[in-house]
């Protein structure tokens, strides 16, 4: 874990993890959010829309107050701060901000959604699956938002896939003897089935296959 050091980086770090025309709202955002307690932590890249971004696998901000005397942030402005909250050390503050950003059109949102996926908060994974009920409808706007995605990030889709594997194993393997069945896998088979969609070819497989077991 680091301290939080110089304002100005930390601001850098956070801004980063957004595409560059979105950096304005990105620091209104951030001056509504108590300050860090802890430096963003293990930050992941991807791309989104031709641009690489760099989002943090951890925050340690509180939650800005409901009586904060700093100005409220709305519609854009809004829906980053729950993507940053996304990325909290607390699995309760992550799912509460996951839930108000799953079922946006934004392309800028659908890695921190996927990144929820391979982690172990299965409460938050089941969430994510009553969000993304496009995912299971053919050519609809959510399978193309995220077809397109992981098709520009294969490496970062593969990852999640082990990580999925790896989460299954290591904490539902007994509630979930059939990994086909764990609700991480039906939320990566569906990705993977809006890739090939758009892609209109087969796509690697790094997971069991979905009837088999461990």
């Amino acid at each position: 874990m680091q301290l939080p050091g110089d304002p100005s980086n930390v601001t850098n770090d956070l801004v980063a993890a957004f595409p560059a025309h979105l950096a304005g709202d990105v620091k209104s955002v951030l001056a509504v959010m108590p300050e860090a307690r802890l430096a963003p932590t293990m930050p992941f890249e991807v791309e989104v829309r031709g641009e690489t971004v760099a989002i943090p696998s951890r925050i340690y901000n509180e939650e800005p107050g409901p009586d904060s005397e700093r100005p409220a942030v709305t519609g854009t402005q809004q829906v980053i701060l729950h993507c940053l909250y996304s990325r909290h050390s607390d699995g309760r503050v992550r799912q509460r901000h996951l839930e108000q950003i799953v079922a946006s059109g934004e392309p800028w949102v659908v890695p921190f959604v996927v990144q929820l996926v391979g982690e172990y908060v299965l409460e938050i994974i089941e969430a994510i699956g009553r969000g993304l009920p496009g995912l299971a409808v053919p050519g609809s706007a959510q399978r193309r938002l995220y077809g397109e995605f992981i098709a520009r990030n294969p490496a970062f889709f593969a990852r999640t896939e082990r990580r999925v594997v790896s989460y299954w194993s290591c904490y539902y393997r007994r509630t979930y003897g059939a990994f086909g069945t764990y609700p991480g896998n039906v939320l990566v088979e569906a990705f993977r089935a809006a890739v090939v969609e758009q892609v209109g070819a087969r796509w690697p497989r790094h997971t069991p296959q979905p009837s088999g077991r461990g």
